[in-house]
This record gives structure tokens, C-alpha cells and sequence, in this order.
């Protein structure tokens, strides 16, 4: 088994409790999406249900990818995630003469310039079992490519269990 693929599928790490305290990390895969910005949040909470043992504490989450991103933003009305999406492209449009990392097709070093300028992460506290989010807040996967995949993301969860 390559190397790489080994590690996909032993690296989350068991819930670590001392006394109170409790440190949980796990790796999995979102699902492929086309280019856009995709709500996640119930997805991610799918994948970390010992998030539900905390008290109080912080979920840390992470994408393992140069071309995708992880924001928070408003998660009641669909037009958000189209105006973010038709702006980025107004930034860093398809196919610019001005890229020179050209290899991977004409969408792929626009989506690393989006994925900088979106971030790679997202840090949410949690409160009595729960993500603390604002009323209209979701956590979004930014897919800035046509074709990404599916997409690697760690959780890390940290704080004082019930």
C-alpha cells in the first residue's frame, strides 16, 4: 500500500481524556463538489459526533488542499455563496494570460490565489456540546476548481468534556 494511503487510513487518533480534558484529531473526506461554495457544516458535525461531550471548547478544521477553502459566512440565503463565488472569479479569472502555472488546466491557478485569499481553516468555539456559531453562520467548503474531487479535511477537537 503506498505510503500516503497507509497514513489515510490510520491517522485518526482516539480521544485522548486527562481528567477533564480532551484532545480528539480525524482525518476524513468530504465528498466531490462542483466549483462554488458548498454549505458543510452538518457534514463535518457528521464526521466529529465527540463534539458532543464538550463542555467548552474549540473545533478546529482544515482542509489539506491548495485549490479549496473553509470559510464561515452567512448560511440563510443561497445568493451569498453565488455573489462570493462571481466575485472570486472577478479576481482571479479562468485562463489569465498573466499565470504562469498553467499545467493543471486553465482553472487551477486561480483556484490557489482563491484559496488564499478565503483561507485554508476555520476555528469555532463549541459551548454545552455544540458549535457556538452565530445565528445565520455555516461553515462552507470553497471548491475553486471544476473538477476538485473529494476533499481531505482534520478536525481537531479540544476542551473540557461534560
Amino acid at each position: 500500500m503506498a505510503d500516503w494511503l497507509w497514513w489515510f487510513h490510520n491517522y485518526n487518533r482516539e480521544t485522548v481524556y486527562s481528567d477533564n480534558e480532551m484532545w480528539l484529531q480525524k482525518r476524513f473526506a468530504l465528498k466531490p463538489r462542483p466549483r462554488g461554495f458548498h454549505l458543510v457544516t452538518e457534514e463535518l458535525l457528521g464526521f466529529v459526533p465527540e463534539l458532543g461531550q464538550l463542555r467548552i471548547g474549540i473545533a478546529h478544521f482544515f482542509v489539506q488542499h491548495t485549490s479549496a477553502s473553509l470559510v464561515l459566512n452567512e448560511n440563510a440565503d443561497p445568493s451569498v455563496r453565488r455573489d462570493l463565488e462571481n466575485h472570486l472569479r472577478s479576481l482571479a479569472p479562468d485562463g489569465s494570460a498573466q499565470y504562469t502555472h498553467t499545467l493543471e488546466g486553465a482553472d487551477d491557478m486561480p483556484a490557489h490565489i482563491k484559496s488564499c485569499l478565503m483561507g485554508s481553516s476555520v476555528t469555532v468555539p463549541i459551548g454545552d456540546g455544540r458549535l457556538l456559531l452565530g445565528t445565520w453562520q455555516g461553515i462552507y467548503l470553497g471548491e475553486h476548481r471544476d473538477h476538485g474531487g473529494s476533499r481531505l479535511v482534520i478536525a481537531t477537537l479540544n476542551g473540557e468534556a461534560f
